[in-house]
Parts: C-alpha cells; sequence; structure tokens
C-alpha cells in the first residue's frame, strides 16, 4: 500500500481540479476514500468520471470542511486515518475583493477541520499549500526555507494556516503534517475524462489558452511584458496535476514514520514565459492563441520557480511529464469537454 496505511483517506475538496486527480491516484493505489466537498466551485461529475477511469468509486459526501460536527462524524465512520486538506478558495484576484470569504473558507475551515481531527484522534494531514506564501521572491530557485511573505489575502490564508498548522506540531508529538507548496498546477488525466474547469472566467493561464483556442474566448490578456525576463513575461513553474497528484501519496507514505511538520515543495525546478507557453499549447493544438499585452497586474513576481531537491531527497518525488505532455494533456481535456463538465 502506497500510503503506509489500512485505513480510509479524507479528501476535503476532492471534487476539485488537484483533489480530483490526487482522489484517482489514491484509488488506483487501492486506497479507500471518502471524498469530503461543498461544490461550490467544482463539479460532483468529477468523481462520476474517477470511478469510471479507476473502476470503483470513493465515497463521496456533499458537505462543508467548517461543519466540524459533520467532520469529526465522517473520520470516526469510516475509520479515516489520514486527511488530504484541498478545500478552499484560490482565486488571488477574488480573495482582495473578499477578503473576509477567504478567511473564513480557508483559515476558519482548516481550523474547524483540525479540531475534528483531534476530537477523532485522527493525526496525520497534507495540507495544500502554495507557492504564494513566498510573495515576490529576491532570488529562484525557491527553496523551502526561504522567507515567506505573501502579497495577497489569498496567500495569507495559505501562510496563516501553514503557522497554524506548526503550532499543532509543536504542540503535541502525535500530528504528523505535511505541508506541500505547489508552483503552477496544470494538465489533465491522459484520458481526457477530467482536467480543470473553472467557474466563470478563468484565473489562471493555461484554462484560459484553453479555452482561447477552443474558441470560448476571443483573445489572452498578457499581463506585462516588461518584466526583467528573457521575453518581458512572467515566469512560472508549471508542473503537471498528475505528478502533483503522486506526490501527495509520497507526502502520506513519508509521514508514517515522521511526527511533527515537514514542508515540500513541489515543481518542478523549471521556468517557462508566458509566451513559451503560449507557443508551446498552439503547437500542441494546432490552434492560433491570439493575445493581446495589458498592464502588470499588483503583486504578481516577474519570475517564481521551485528547488525541489528536498522532495527528490525526503520523499522520492520528482515530476516526471514535461511541457510538451502539460499541453498536449490539457487540450485533449479541454477539446473533449468544451464547456467542461458542464457540456456533459
Amino acid at each position: 500500500m502506497i500510503t503506509s496505511t489500512d485505513q480510509t483517506v479524507l479528501v476535503t475538496g476532492g471534487a476539485g481540479f488537484i483533489g480530483s486527480h490526487t482522489t484517482l491516484a489514491l484509488l488506483q493505489a487501492g486506497q479507500a476514500v471518502v471524498v469530503l466537498d461543498n461544490l461550490s466551485n467544482s463539479s460532483a461529475q468529477s468523481l462520476e468520471r474517477v470511478a469510471r477511469i479507476a473502476g470503483r468509486a470513493p465515497v463521496f459526501v456533499q458537505g462543508d470542511v467548517r461543519d466540524r460536527a459533520l467532520v469529526q462524524r465522517l473520520l470516526r465512520e469510516h475509520r479515516v486515518g489520514a486527511v488530504l486538506h484541498f478545500a478552499g478558495l484560490k482565486a488571488v484576484g477574488e480573495s482582495a475583493s473578499m477578503p473576509l470569504t477567504y478567511y473564513d473558507n480557508n483559515v476558519a475551515g482548516s481550523l474547524a477541520l483540525c479540531q475534528a481531527m483531534a476530537a477523532a484522534g485522527v493525526w496525520r494531514l497534507v495540507f495544500s499549500s502554495s507557492a504564494t506564501v513566498y510573495g515576490d521572491p529576491a532570488t529562484v530557485p525557491i527553496r523551502e526555507d526561504m522567507p515567506t511573505g505573501p502579497t495577497n489575502p489569498y496567500g495569507r490564508t495559505k501562510w496563516m494556516v501553514e503557522h497554524l498548522l506548526g503550532d499543532l506540531a509543536a504542540a503535541d508529538p502525535r500530528w504528523q503534517i505535511g505541508v506541500l507548496r505547489y508552483f503552477n498546477p496544470v494538465g489533465a488525466h491522459e484520458s481526457g475524462l477530467i482536467g480543470e474547469d473553472p467557474r466563470g472566467t478563468p484565473n489562471n493561464l493555461l484554462p484560459y489558452v484553453a479555452q482561447v483556442a477552443v474558441g470560448r474566448r476571443a483573445a489572452l490578456s498578457v499581463f506585462g511584458n516588461d518584466y526583467p525576463t528573457p521575453d518581458g513575461t512572467g515566469v512560472r513553474d508549471y508542473i503537471h496535476v498528475m505528478d502533483l497528484a503522486e506526490g501527495h501519496l509520497k507526502a502520506l507514505q513519508a509521514l508514517a514514520d515522521r511526527s511533527g511538520l515537514h514542508t515540500w515543495n513541489l515543481g518542478t525546478g523549471q521556468g517557462y514565459s508566458v509566451l513559451e507557453i503560449v507557443r508551446a499549447f498552439q503547437q500542441a493544438s494546432g490552434r492560433p492563441v491570439p493575445y493581446q499585452v495589458a498592464p502588470r497586474r499588483a503583486g504578481d513576481a516577474a519570475a517564481s520557480y521551485a528547488d525541489p531537491s528536498k522532495a527528490a531527497r525526503e520523499l522520492g518525488w520528482q515530476a516526471r511529464r514535461g511541457l510538451t505532455e502539460m499541453m498536449e494533456d490539457t487540450w485533449r481535456w479541454q477539446s473533449l469537454n468544451p464547456a467542461g463538465f458542464g457540456g456533459g
């Protein structure tokens, strides 16, 4: 068993983009899975498709991670041994206009989850954090021991939860906590059955590029072309969502014999600019992606990419899928599902 536990894994936010792909990876590893999701920014259809791919379904409960009594009941009824915590809101721009909503969902939700876990005697947790906690890094690549300083409310919610978890681990040695700082998850499962399906206007680059290529949107806005990067556009570390999913399984396994809090970057260590992504997607899809240059967005860093060597060393994990595979899998998902899950 990959996770070194014969108990069930609870996946909060398991119907979302990263959660659904990780749920699939868990099922394919033979793990029993319970998914808790309020479907505020996801579709239950993702889990139906996960079941088609895996040949078996997770238990799905529609509910909110802030419902402490519900979470506590699920942990006990299903003999949960570990929790993967994805549930949360994640749009940087929206977080600036709706900070109360973000602190309530992301911070209060994590607090309620930890309270329920402690009450049920479940001590192993993998938290979905973000490279946004590093803010605008002074140097790249970014190591886990570099200073943190998020520049937006979304990043600060992740940063606050990291501190909460650190305090928990320091107070009680029973806790086994992994904090995974993701860089830029992209791609989709190779089947094309599940992928990223943002509600409304996409906040991330690749879903927007894919929607332009499939004809749902007229053109891409490139925010800033005067950064100190090779082509003037922002450079980011893009990681295939299935590599990310596999990183969660490796983290669960590693925590089986580690107490305390452990932080790992999950990225490729390779940065690509916005225009490099556009060109790679045009090549993968055979479709044009028209774009126009727009002013920089506040809080955007010029370059952000990981030093993932700690995860390689301690988890035995590294990203295996390259840029071409990321683009091809995204296009397969988008072309087969031009309207996302809403299209059937």
